[in-house]
């Protein structure tokens, strides 16, 4: 457990814990549960700095992505809606609260126009960026694999270079807020490999490796075997 949400009320962590969390294995693989796992602890780091609620800032954190169930491109205002719509929220929090989270969550993504509209939005897109090179390229991989399962290496690999371009590199839509953060550090780190392509084309190729080996490993194990701890008692 987070030692950051020790003093929350138990009902309210085990509904988190049981009803939210778990809905993230059934996304790619770059949304899993270890990614929203990522951003509610970076959350709630973040959130030290700041006169907030912790438990907004928890919730925010475990709603932010929930609305990739019907898809990237309006995911973000989904995830608003499904928060907003959840009644169970209202056990412990006022309805303006529940909307002020409703806007954070629609706010985190980072290709929005417009700033986040308080600190909330501003943390969990801070904490959404997760910026380590080696995370940030291996998920942007996964991504291509996972979506766009049609396209061959060489186009993956355009498309990987074109993301990376378009959101990292100098000029990027990618906006940091939060001035804790280590994402700005990072964040150069980034730039530097988007710059030499060369070395970047090198570990599209390793990353690229290991995870179509896993899936084709995966592809390769017989539906009985797979299934077989699921069909167990």
């Amino acid at each position: 457990m987070l030692p950051y949400i020790n003093d929350f009320p138990m009902e309210f962590r085990d509904y988190i814990a049981s009803e939210i969390i778990p809905q993230y294995a059934h996304f790619d693989k770059a949304h899993r549960v270890d990614h929203v796992s990522q951003v509610i602890a970076e959350s709630l780091k973040l959130s030290q700095y700041y006169d907030v609620n912790r438990m907004m800032v928890y919730v925010i954190a475990a709603y932010h992505d929930l609305g990739l169930c019907e898809g990237r491109e309006f995911h973000h205002l989904i995830s608003g809606k499904i928060l907003w719509a959840d009644r169970k929220l209202r056990q412990w929090f006022p309805e303006e609260h529940i909307w002020m989270m409703k806007e954070a969550v629609e706010d985190h993504r980072a290709s929005n126009k417009h700033v986040p509209r308080s600190i909330y939005g501003r943390i969990v897109a801070e904490a959404d960026r997760i910026i380590n090179p080696d995370i940030t390229l291996r998920r942007t991989v996964q991504y291509g694999l996972s979506n766009y399962p049609e396209l061959d290496k060489e186009k993956q690999y355009t498309r990987f270079l074109a993301h990376l371009k378009e959101k990292y590199a100098e000029g990027g839509y990618l906006k940091l807020w939060i001035p804790q953060s280590t994402n700005a550090i990072h964040l150069q780190e980034l730039r530097q490999l988007i710059a030499d392509e060369e070395e970047l084309h090198k570990v599209f190729e390793k990353i690229y490796s290991q995870e179509t080996e896993t899936i084709q490993n995966l592809e390769n194990i017989p539906i009985f075997v797979r299934n077989k701890k699921n069909n167990s008692i």
